[in-house]
């Protein structure tokens, strides 16, 4: 819930004029325990996102092992060094170190969410076969890549 409620924010930042051009969102995921491409809560949350958008959304999966391909992970290294030796004191300093950050010429969206989150939600099976007849898996690399089209 906590990555497609980031996806929302990210959604809503963009003008109107830019999403009406867009044709599919493609995300580069880390096949991380909590966006699977087995993960009933997430895929739910991405197919309703989908739909909110009108747009195709393909989620790619690294496989494991491979994060040094993953830009997020370099992102993830580029904040590190910017913040090296700050005493992140509070959540204010912390936000604002995050957010004076570049990479690649670009400062991230940065948003304090105070929403707790409830852990080990999932989807009973006969939710998650509508879920799943609304994705398509690549027959070539079908854990790795999945398309979900909008109603």
């Amino acid at each position: 819930d906590f990555i497609v409620d980031g996806l929302e924010d990210w959604w809503q930042a963009i003008p109107r004029e830019k999403q009406a051009v867009m044709t599919h969102i493609q995300l580069k995921v880390d096949n991380g325990p909590e966006s699977s491409g087995v993960r009933t809560q997430f895929l739910k949350r991405m197919v309703e996102f989908a739909d909110t958008t009108g747009k195709i959304i393909q989620l790619l999966y690294y496989p494991p092992y491979h994060s040094k391909y993953n830009p997020i992970e370099r992102c993830w290294g580029i904040l590190e060094q910017h913040w090296n030796g700050a005493q992140l004191v509070d959540t204010a300093t912390m936000l604002a170190w995050a957010k004076s950050m570049t990479w690649k010429g670009s400062h991230p969206m940065v948003k304090l969410s105070r929403r707790l989150y409830q852990k080990g939600v999932s989807l009973s099976r006969k939710a998650m076969r509508e879920i799943e007849a609304r994705w398509e898996r690549n027959p070539l690399l079908p854990k790795w890549d999945i398309l979900i089209r909008p109603t």
